[in-house]
């Protein structure tokens, strides 16, 4: 089973940068065995696809964070990471990652339930 554990969130003003991490407990195999996606979700809002980084290293982004947010993967801290730049109010929500097995088509956003195993959450405020 994988676990995995967010990091990196926090209050920041606009036009501001974090980054989020996502890393595998290291009782699991090797994060880049898994399509690890980032989500969020603000009050009120349904859960959202923020960006996915495959098993073979496709990346995908939504239309909303394209060029503002990179997501990478780091084998050797079996981590995956979502760096957040030019950070707009819009943004501040719960960011999860998760992690998953399923194959997904290269250069699409994965729904939700594509991804079996969630962490709990971080939380991302960009306020002025």
């Amino acid at each position: 089973q994988l676990q995995l554990v967010e990091s990196g969130g926090g209050s920041v003003q606009p036009g501001g940068s974090l980054r989020l991490s996502c890393t595998a407990s290291r009782f699991a195999l090797d994060i880049g065995y898994y399509n690890i996606g980032w989500f969020r979700q603000a009050p009120g809002k349904d859960r959202e696809g923020v960006s996915v980084i495959s098993v073979g290293g496709i990346t995908n982004y939504a239309d909303s964070v394209k060029g503002r947010f990179t997501i990478s993967r780091d084998a050797a801290k079996n981590t995956v990471y979502l760096q957040m730049n030019s950070l707009i109010p819009e943004d501040t929500a719960v960011y999860y990652c998760a992690g998953g097995r399923r194959t997904i088509l290269p250069g699409t956003l994965p729904d939700a339930d594509v991804f079996a195993y969630w962490g709990q959450g971080t939380q991302v405020t960009v306020s002025s």
